[in-house]
């Protein structure tokens, strides 16, 4: 009797950009605008090599000069800076067995389809709070770092007061931070101190989280040690994150295995998930593309931008 394999219902041409598409659409960082994709990042990552270099202008600076009508101006002159990027080269495989999808009479492709773009929003998304570690531990992001967490009492404790402090790393440019990326336990302690706003979406069908004006993004990727109550949260602007995604040579592709009556699909991305401003050293890498832990690595971040141009901050806080 014939039957449906993965092979007769997955398009790759069709399949992989729908994850894709699918995967920003689940990204709580894509909804709120702190990951930005555009079409220049995507060219980028498929233009070949691992290490994408991002050149940009510096701001113009000197004093001005007075006029006098005996003497000229002394030209000044405008200098250039370069930012650094990764390409991040991932892959995952599923196999699913006849009998299996057999008994369980659903939709083989838009199971498959709405499964595969799932997990890559929360790999991306683990992938993004690695990344943060490893630029608020390189020394050069000191200034976009407020750490109260050694602080004792109440002054370690993240509060109205204490979360403009850290607003105030960005200085005249802090109402470029829109959104707060926090742990739930920290949403649940701001809660209780009536300090967390809902607000319906634009379409009035589910609420969004706000505090002190930032909206939140609530995500157990932020750190949170249990026992020092100690928590990580990040302030962040919109497009503080370039997404650039590439083309793998084979993005998508299925296998069978005939003894075992199993249907394998393959999905392989390639993509660019770079803190804008922050320079990939790619002092520590083992393979052809980094590991999660070797993203968290100090040794692999160097801040190029001016603090306040880089819009992320790292708060370090206490909750009670």
């Amino acid at each position: 009797m014939p039957t449906t394999r993965i092979a007769d219902v997955i398009v790759p041409e069709v399949f992989n950009p729908y994850v894709i598409q699918r995967t920003a659409e689940l990204s709580a960082l894509s909804q709120a605008g702190i990951i930005s994709n555009n079409p220049e990042l995507d060219r980028l990552a498929s233009s070949g090599g691992r290490l994408i270099n991002m050149p940009y202008w510096e701001d113009l600076s000197g004093d001005d000069e007075v006029l006098t009508d005996d003497g000229a101006l002394t030209p000044g002159k405008i200098t250039s800076g370069q930012d650094v990027a990764v390409l991040f080269m991932r892959g995952k495989a599923w196999s699913v067995n006849d009998l299996a999808r057999a008994l369980s009479g659903d939709d083989p492709m838009k199971a498959i389809g709405d499964l595969v773009a799932d997990y890559w929003a929360r790999r991306r998304q683990a992938l993004l709070f690695s990344i943060l570690k490893g630029v608020f531990a390189s020394e050069s992001m000191s200034g976009n770092l407020h750490d109260i967490s050694g602080e004792t009492g109440d002054t370690a404790l993240i509060s109205g007061a204490t979360f403009l402090d850290a607003v105030q790393r960005m200085g005249d440019a802090k109402d470029r931070l829109t959104a707060v990326g926090m742990h739930s336990a920290v949403v649940t302690y701001l809660a209780k101190q009536d300090l967390i706003e809902t607000k319906p979406d634009s379409e009035g069908k589910s609420t969004i989280k706000y505090f002190l004006g930032k909206r939140v993004i609530e995500d157990d990727g932020c750190p949170y040690d249990t026992s020092t109550k100690v928590c990580t949260t990040y302030l962040f602007g919109e497009g503080a994150i370039g997404l650039g995604n590439g083309a793998a040579p084979v993005p998508t592709e299925t296998d069978r295995d005939s003894l075992a009556g199993d249907d394998i699909l393959i999905n392989r991305q390639h993509f660019v998930l770079h803190p804008r401003g922050v320079k990939w050293t790619d002092a520590i890498v083992a393979g052809s593309s980094p590991t999660n832990a070797e993203v968290e690595l100090a040794a692999n971040w160097q801040r190029v931008y001016e603090n306040k141009n880089i819009r992320i901050v790292c708060f370090r806080h206490k909750i009670g």
